[in-house]
């Protein structure tokens, strides 16, 4: 995943509030139970020293996504008054905590929305197409379009009559012209969300025609054909739960993917492991995508400073800087990986010497 998204965390300088919270929708006491839980980690903020100014930013993005039921969970981040961001999470946090740190800690984060995928999901038929862009990890859409052309003669003459091949025509005319609007407005959606996918539902023959049509316009994205489509909200239902299939599909094969470009820079002397050797490559400039495992409880504490992001040591007198703040290595290798341009993918436990690894852009001199 790009990391660029994180690039306002570490905009600023200053005690970062995080807050991981579990905003599921999953009863009828939802909202209740959430509303208890932010004001206990709200009055734990507030025996930490958090200014009211930075707590009223929280309170005005608490909340996750009200009007979706299931599972999902939020993270937010703020400082000296302001909302730095906040994301949507596929699944709960482990548990809900508000923390005060040097810096921004975000792991929770990443690691969920490294299993998301822009996407976007498109209900189509002879008429026209629903065509809504996601962000990834996100419930709702960034952009929504509708599409409907003529329906004039769309549908086909079944047989008899010496028009009939003139109707046929007629209708494949209509079809692909159709197919060809709804096309131009998915390249659109796709560029808005820099989507990875485009995840088509409907009717088979118009879906058949769309692919033609985003073939020749080459939207940057796969196309996949899913069931479901568009006809009321049963066949919504199913295209939404075969689209959230395909994107946990995809995402898989994304992760296996960067598990074998990891084994093959290894092999071309390309790829590093272990905590230092990955922190020496940050310094450098060298990483191209950082890989951690998921499980970060034997994280040692290394030292950072603001001064210059990349450099992650082990003690404050490698840096050189009476400034130097000390963290969980995981957030100072994210900080690092992120104002170096740096990519991310969480790799298997075990992948490497303490979950810990990065694939280079280029050897060392």
């Amino acid at each position: 995943m790009d990391l660029e998204l994180l690039r306002p965390l570490y905009d600023v300088t200053g005690p970062v509030v995080s807050v991981h919270l579990d905003t599921s929708r999953e009863d009828q006491d939802a909202d209740h139970r959430l509303a208890v839980v932010w004001r206990t980690l709200r009055r734990e903020l507030e025996e930490q020293g958090v200014e009211e100014t930075t707590l009223a930013a929280l309170d005005s993005a608490v909340g996750g996504s009200p009007h979706l039921a299931g599972p999902q969970g939020e993270s937010l981040f703020a400082c000296q008054g302001r909302l730095l961001a906040a994301f949507t999470l596929a699944k709960p946090p482990a548990r809900n905590r508000a923390v005060v740190q040097p810096l921004a800690d975000p792991l929770e984060t990443v690691l969920d929305l490294d299993h998301q995928l822009p996407y976007v999901m498109v209900a189509v038929d002879r008429e026209g197409a629903d065509i809504d862009a996601y962000a990834a990890g996100a419930f709702d859409p960034a952009t929504s379009r509708s599409f409907s052309g003529s329906t004039l003669h769309i549908t086909r003459v079944r047989a008899g009559g010496p028009n009939q091949a003139s109707y046929h025509r007629r209708s494949v005319n209509v079809w692909t012209e159709n197919a060809a609007a709804a096309a131009a407005q998915i390249v659109e959606a796709c560029e808005a969300v820099a989507a990875d996918l485009v995840l088509v539902g409907g009717d088979p023959k118009a879906a058949a025609i769309l692919r033609e049509q985003l073939a020749e316009r080459r939207p940057g994205a796969e196309v996949v054909e899913v069931s479901g489509g568009r006809g009321g909200e049963d066949a919504l239902a199913v295209l939404r739960s075969a689209v959230d299939e395909a994107v946990d599909a995809a995402s898989s094969r994304s992760h296996a993917a960067a598990v074998a470009e990891y084994e093959s820079a290894r092999a071309q002397n390309l790829a590093v492991h272990g905590i230092p050797a990955v922190s020496t490559a940050l310094a450098e400039g060298r990483v191209a995508t950082l890989l951690l495992a998921a499980d970060r409880a034997d994280d040692p504490r290394k030292w950072a400073t603001d001064a210059n992001p990349l450099l992650v040591a082990s003690a404050p007198e490698a840096l050189e800087d009476a400034a130097a703040v000390e963290a969980l290595a995981a957030p100072l290798l994210l900080r690092a990986a992120t104002m170096g341009g740096a990519r991310f993918s969480e790799i298997p436990a075990g992948t490497a010497d303490d979950g810990v690894a990065a694939v280079l852009r280029f050897a060392a001199p």
